[in-house]
């Protein structure tokens, strides 16, 4: 019996993932690349370093407009199937207070395991080929810009228009376009976000722990917890990034987005001019500003202190949201390929039979923490099981 000949357009991460799993099925796989070598990506996530995934996985940890669709996938491949995966290939991790990591500290580690393993079972990988259209004939029709390839199932994986990594285009929504799939706008998500005011010269590259919380038309929405960074054109930091994809899409919305910064979270609002007046009886020698040395920074100190009520602005400093950074400068996207359109246990288009989906091309994003990989690893080994059978 001749192989099942599967074409998967992306050589990332949920490509790589879907075509090794195809392949271990028995399935004769084609990567279709468009940069000059597959996992490019992958090398830039977590610094350089690859969280891999994280011990803990939420359903909260993933957004979109139907973030359920995620259950099935991580089922079939869990974080425990995650980490035999690549224990198998030779990653040992390390345990970072959850988030998983590669011993040897490089992505670059993830990438050559996953592209040995696909060589290994026969997978070719044709590097500097980009999808251009698909279409049925006899058989699916896969065409790049010099070539024509022939295949009984094809799996999108082209990922998102996240990153400055070359081939972050997008160019896999316009081919789900092509084969009548709605596709939720793509908007930047997990970044900075940049805001309106006069103060951000003054504390630019300050580093701070605190409190950021979302309020979209005047209404909190959410807060986080962490490391803010405060930037020449607005906040940054973790914190910011978990927030921003709300912040942006309802921006697209015409929603009024604001932000307030506590910088001293662990104390409620109510006891901040009693602890501040117990530091003046302690050092009744000291100005204003000399009484918040050894809480905040000093660039932060001068940009509090100038506003008109202290205990609000050490508590509730509040910051208009005008935009977030470009697509380059994010690290995912939120929206993709709408996933009411997509058979949640197998991947598989529900308009068209024979096309399957993986990875960042779908409306589906997560958090900071290794969720967006885990989200590769088990929507590639999901899709690329069954579109071998």
């Amino acid at each position: 019996m001749d192989k099942k000949r599967i074409v998967v357009a992306g050589g990332g991460a949920s490509g790589l993932m879907a075509a090794i799993a195809a392949a271990r099925k028995g399935a004769a796989v084609t990567i279709l690349e468009q940069n000059d070598r597959p996992g490019k990506k992958i090398c830039a996530t977590g610094n350089g370093k690859c969280n891999l995934t994280n011990i803990e996985m939420p359903l909260d940890a993933f957004r979109g407009t139907h973030p359920k669709f995620v259950q099935e996938a991580l089922k079939q491949f869990s974080v425990q199937d995650t980490i035999r995966f690549f224990s198998g290939l030779g990653i040992y991790t390390v345990n970072r207070n959850g988030y998983l990591y590669p011993h040897s500290g490089q992505a670059q580690s993830v990438v050559d395991v996953l592209c040995m393993e696909a060589k290994n079972l026969g997978v070719k990988i044709k590097t500097n080929e980009k999808v251009t259209g698909i279409y049925r004939e006899d058989t699916w029709k896969v065409r790049t810009q010099g070539w024509s390839y022939e295949a009984d199932a094809v799996i999108l994986a082209n990922g998102s228009k996240a990153s400055n990594i070359a081939g972050s285009d997008g160019s896999g929504y316009a081919l789900a376009k092509m084969l009548g799939h709605h596709v939720v706008k793509p908007l930047p998500a997990l970044t900075a976000l940049r805001c309106s005011g006069k103060t951000f010269a003054s504390w630019a590259g300050v580093r701070t722990e605190g409190e950021v919380t979302l309020c979209i038309n005047g209404i909190p929405l959410k807060s986080e917890k962490g490391e803010l960074q405060l930037t020449g054109y607005g906040v940054s930091g973790i914190p910011v990034f978990q927030l921003s994809r709300y912040a942006i899409r309802a921006l697209h919305e015409n929603c009024d987005v604001s932000l307030l910064l506590d910088f001293l979270p662990e104390f409620p609002m109510e006891s901040i001019p009693v602890f501040l007046e117990n530091r003046r009886k302690n050092c009744p020698y000291k100005n204003e500003k000399e009484l918040l040395i050894g809480l905040f920074p000093d660039k932060l100190i001068r940009v509090l202190t100038a506003q008109k009520d202290l205990v609000s602005a050490i508590k509730e400093f509040p910051l208009t949201v005008t935009d977030g950074m470009p697509f380059e400068q994010a690290q995912v996207c939120s929206g993709g390929v709408d996933t009411s359109e997509v058979e949640e246990s197998t991947m598989e288009s529900r308009l068209v039979p024979g096309i399957y989906f993986a990875g960042e091309l779908l409306d589906i994003d997560g958090t900071c923490g290794g969720y967006n990989l885990q989200w590769a690893w088990s929507s590639g080994v999901c899709a690329g099981s069954h579109a071998a059978l």
